[in-house]
């Protein structure tokens, strides 16, 4: 399952998509997830300063 954003945790800073390898996460206010493209590396998850992502079970 794709990595998973917490919307009213999260910031939008931005850090979770600087690391993604794939680019699969966009911010605007807050960051979204494509899931077609997210490989569940969890990157993302070890990045987020506000732990607002997880990887969805």
């Amino acid at each position: 399952m794709p990595a998973k954003i917490d919307e009213d945790a999260c910031t939008g800073c931005g850090a979770c998509s600087e690391v993604c390898p794939v680019d699969a996460i966009s911010v605007d206010d807050v960051a979204k997830v494509d899931p077609e493209a997210c490989t569940e590396c969890g990157t993302c998850v070890d990045e987020c300063p506000v732990e607002a992502i997880s990887m969805e079970e």
